[in-house]
């Protein structure tokens, strides 16, 4: 007893490190934002910056331009990731530890490098772009519209999610394609009644996480747009880093605002867990 009783108080002293730390650079600084979003140096305390976030036509296309692109950039990135998740089950191991290493290297490789790297190719002038226009494929392409940034955006969110969906692969057992094969099943229905189940928190949990990630996006579209292109991010940073729009209240309620579109996304994602977990049984 006396043993169990000094591991449990040890593992606890372990984890007052973690504690300490995410407590001062987690729950500190977004409750300071929560705090400051609710003052505003024209009414006092209240609720006058969230009014002033959803009365105003900017703000409000910031918010639906970060929703759209997030969701577009996830729902293309996640499904390109499942077909290379999946392949990568099939080939052989030493081309399934290359594309593994190759996809946790550009899963990194954002910010500057990479809107230089777009500018290079699907610029106005881009090789990529020229070369389409001359073969008579397009007629014109903005890589710095919100098509070009959702492009950019899937771009970044394929290595995240093969990385992220390429384990839950391995609960897929062999023997139960071949037994459901036995019984008649095809392939439509393995995947349908067995594969998406088992699947499922896998592909939502991804899908969350990605979303989250091009939420909060900044330094890409910053360096692709120069800061021009109105999604939250660039406003927040606007508002704390600008000389003329200097806000920083503001910019914690638009913050806020960030966080509870992200709240709502994972409240979503539990219920749609919950239900597939009922579903499925």
């Amino acid at each position: 007893m006396k043993t169990f009783t000094r591991g449990k108080w040890l593992a606890i002293l372990c984890l007052v490190p973690f504690a300490l730390f995410f407590i001062v650079f987690q729950i500190a600084p977004l409750a300071w934002v929560a705090i400051n979003s609710l003052y505003s140096e024209d009414s006092g305390w209240g609720i006058s910056n969230f009014v002033r976030a959803f009365d105003s036509r900017f703000y409000r296309q910031a918010m639906q331009y970060s929703l759209e692109i997030s969701f577009w950039s996830s729902l293309f990135g996640i499904l390109i990731a499942i077909l290379g998740a999946y392949s990568l089950r099939k080939v052989d191991s030493r081309l399934r530890d290359f594309v593994n290493a190759f996809a946790n290297m550009t899963s990194n490789f954002s910010g500057v490098p990479l809107a230089f790297a777009f500018i290079i190719l699907l610029g106005f002038n881009g090789c990529i772009t020229l070369i389409l226009k001359q073969s008579g494929i397009i007629e014109d392409f903005n890589l710095y519209s919100k098509t070009g940034l959702i492009i950019l955006y899937t771009y970044f969110q394929i290595p995240l999610g093969v990385l992220l969906l390429y384990p839950a692969f391995d609960a897929l057992r062999e023997d139960w394609r071949e037994s459901a094969s036995l019984l008649g099943a095809s392939s439509f229905d393995f995947w349908r009644h067995i594969g998406l189940p088992v699947l499922t928190p896998a592909l939502l949990g991804t899908f969350v996480i990605l979303l989250a990630n091009a939420l909060g996006a900044y330094a890409t579209v910053y360096a692709l747009t120069t800061g021009n292109f109105n999604v939250l991010p660039i406003r927040i940073a606007a508002m704390v880093a600008g000389d003329i729009t200097l806000d920083p209240n503001m910019a914690s309620a638009l913050a806020m605002i960030l966080v509870g579109l992200m709240t709502l996304v994972t409240i979503v994602h539990q219920w749609l867990l919950k239900r597939s977990y009922h579903v499925s049984r």
